[in-house]
């Protein structure tokens, strides 16, 4: 059974004092429904996260007392992505035929107030300061780099794409385009990071109407279709954000089995089961939103996705293959670094952005050439990560 989205809904990501996460998640659920042409009663089913905003089934009290099932859905950064993947298997089981999978958050300035406990280990790990996910993914690319070559300049230019592209975007937070120099001249906050190539915990919403894709023409002249949804979580050895080791014996070279790269790490895994299941390849994808709380997540997840193998982003980024017109496009909205991250939408965020692409309706950050397949990555603590195949 095919799945097709046939409506999708956003609330500007940024700073929105007064305005609860919960309001903001209703805003994008009621665009959502108008685009499909549908109303709240006609929903027969919703999944839905948040990680510091409130219980997401509680929407049913601004959006209505239907009675419908609403599944609460927290997965750290993998939120939104998987909500994503329970709408899809609740319509592909035969369960239901119209499923909303909607994404908030509200959090507060500052990085994220995590428990080291709440993911299993000691107190040890936050006194050391490992909390603080810059510090770990300060880390990780070091790691990356010193393997594959990476150069800080490269760092810089992910992070001016995003600037430039997040420019383009009327619902994301920054909005002001920056120079590599203005980057890397920043304050450095987890050495090779400086403060413009992290992201930011912000505030915004998202909401997409999945349906049976039998069905999808009754609710819209252009559906696009979920050919694949998959997630996945860490295997032995993993390195991983919250779950910082690696196994005493790297096998599969450089990367190991899940380090930066390394062919079993949760994204390889997500990623390969996504185009099987989709019968499709990384060559086939005409546009890509990956994860990227900072810099460094985008160039590594590049080669983790399948795009490219480690090392060759140096020189793509210098090409400009990942530019809205280069060859491989990549975080068109801005992503992360241009949009900040409240973790209930942000994975949804990404699928958003992909529904306008193969819509030909992104405006002014339109890939050119009529994309017809979109791929979505979202990964999150501690080794979790969701990747979707989209078709027109």
């Amino acid at each position: 059974m095919n799945v097709a989205i046939v409506g999708i809904g956003i609330h500007p990501f940024g700073r929105h004092p007064g305005v609860s996460g919960l309001a903001q998640g209703a805003y994008a659920a009621r665009q959502a429904l108008a685009d499909a042409g549908i109303g709240w009663a006609d929903v027969e089913c919703a999944f839905g996260g948040s990680m510091a905003a409130g219980n997401a089934d509680t929407l049913v009290s601004d959006l209505g007392l239907t009675g419908l099932p609403f599944v609460n859905v927290r997965n750290g950064c993998a939120t939104g992505g998987s909500a994503l993947a329970m709408a899809d298997r609740a319509i592909r089981s035969g369960d239901h035929d119209v499923v909303l999978a909607v994404g908030f958050d509200k959090h507060p300035p500052g990085a994220f107030n995590a428990d080291p406990e709440d993911s299993g280990l000691g107190r040890w790990y936050g006194e050391t300061g490992l909390m603080l996910t810059t510090q770990f993914f300060g880390m990780k690319i070091q790691r990356y780099m010193h393997d594959y070559g990476i150069s800080a300049a490269a760092l810089a230019k992910v992070a001016a794409k995003a600037f430039r592209n997040g420019a383009r975007n009327p619902h994301a937070w920054r909005r002001q385009a920056l120079t590599e120099e203005e980057i890397a001249g920043s304050p450095m906050i987890s050495h090779p990071l400086t403060k413009f190539m992290f992201c930011s915990p912000g505030e915004g919403g998202v909401a997409l109407l999945l349906c049976r894709g039998d069905r999808a023409r009754r609710f819209t002249s252009r559906p696009v279709y979920l050919s694949a949804v998959s997630l996945k979580t860490r295997r032995f050895g993993s390195f991983e954000v919250f779950s910082p080791w690696l196994a005493p014996r790297r096998a599969d070279g450089p990367g190991g089995p899940g380090g930066p790269g390394g062919p079993g790490g949760p994204t390889a895994e997500a990623a390969r089961a996504a185009f099987e299941t989709a019968g499709l390849g990384p060559k086939d994808v005409d546009v890509r939103q990956l994860q990227d709380t900072e810099s460094g997540a985008e160039i590594m997840h590049m080669a983790e996705t399948g795009f490219c193998k480690d090392g060759e982003q140096e020189a793509l980024i210098r090409a400009g293959a990942t530019e809205i017109g280069g060859t491989m496009p990549v975080n068109t909205d801005g992503g992360c670094l241009a949009n900040g991250e409240p973790i209930g939408a942000s994975g949804l965020r990404q699928v958003y952005e992909s529904v306008l692409q193969l819509r030909g309706a992104a405006g002014d950050r339109q890939v050119p050439g009529g994309p017809r397949v979109a791929f979505t990555h979202v990964y999150g603590a501690p080794g979790i990560s969701s990747c979707a195949v989209l078709t027109r």
